[in-house]
């Protein structure tokens, strides 16, 4: 069992707050309203400023602090995911023979490929908003039983970075949910393996959590020889009442949108394809 000082000193591994803005960045990327492209006509101008609008206001009704890091003590029960890590690396290590044959992301979420146009990037969907991922979930039930202590938890899957990958700077769509890192499986160097959220610069650890706000500006790094692997959670943001109905009101919504209806369809047929074969080579 880890003691008080052993558990300040692993946080204080995973996070380095005196990490600085790279000068390739503006300096307003701690602002959530950053955007890599602006947008160019009157309406589309419009259309921001009120998504602004509407994401400031969630933001504010926030029951943890609005900031695009936190420390892994401001979510009690993120004590307990960790302490059953080593079950969710026992599925994930079966689920790895199989990596080359996995999609990668934007072959389920085609909007993916606005960053990434390679197969560095790779996903096993267990969970998400509007999919049904039956199949995958069936033949990881430590980590289905480990999802369900997530409080509001919306979408999970194993997120697998291949050697040298470099995920360009990117922000989530919705502030109404916050992004859970479990570390799975570290290359080392530890800190050639890199997540930039705004300014500052974290790195994983096997079998501990990383919880960030992915609406900041974040680009990623594995400039290691192994693969990373993290178990990829976004849940609900803990909000104030009645902010928290119109929360969960948007993201149950969510699942009637054209692309992750698209979605939905693009998963379903990988899952199809990828049991009816190993149905037959068995």
């Amino acid at each position: 069992m880890r003691n008080t000082g052993d558990t300040q000193m692993s946080s204080a591994k995973l996070m380095s707050a005196a990490a600085t803005i790279p000068s390739s960045l503006p300096a307003n990327i701690l602002d959530r309203t950053y955007r890599l492209k602006p947008p160019k006509t009157w309406l589309a101008r419009q259309g921001a400023k009120l998504a602004d609008w509407f994401e400031a206001r969630l933001a504010a009704a926030s029951v943890v602090p609005d900031k695009p890091v936190y420390d892994r003590t401001e979510f009690p029960w993120v004590a307990e995911i960790e302490t059953d890590w080593r079950k969710v690396r026992t599925e994930l290590d079966l689920v790895m023979q199989f990596r080359d044959q996995m999609p990668s992301f934007q072959d389920i979420i085609k909007e993916v490929g606005t960053i990434q146009k390679d197969d560095q990037w790779k996903t096993f969907f267990l969970s998400g908003v509007g999919l049904d991922c039956t199949e995958n979930a069936r033949r990881c039930p430590e980590t289905m039983k480990l999802l369900g202590r997530i409080p509001g938890m919306k979408t999970a899957f194993f997120s697998i970075l291949s050697p040298r990958k470099h995920i360009p700077p990117h922000r989530g769509p919705f502030v109404g949910v916050l992004r859970l890192h479990l570390g799975l499986l570290v290359p080392e160097p530890r800190e050639h393996c890199r997540i930039r959220i705004a300014n500052q610069i974290c790195t994983w650890e096997e079998g501990r959590c990383l919880v960030f706000d992915d609406t900041y500006n974040h680009e990623v790094w594995n400039d290691t020889d192994g693969y990373r692997v993290v178990l990829f959670v976004d849940f609900a943001r803990p909000m104030k009442t009645p902010w928290n109905r119109l929360n969960e009101a948007v993201l149950n919504a969510a699942a009637l949108a054209p692309f992750i209806r698209e979605a939905k369809g693009r998963q379903a047929t990988w899952e199809k394809k990828f049991y009816a074969k190993a149905k037959a080579n068995s």
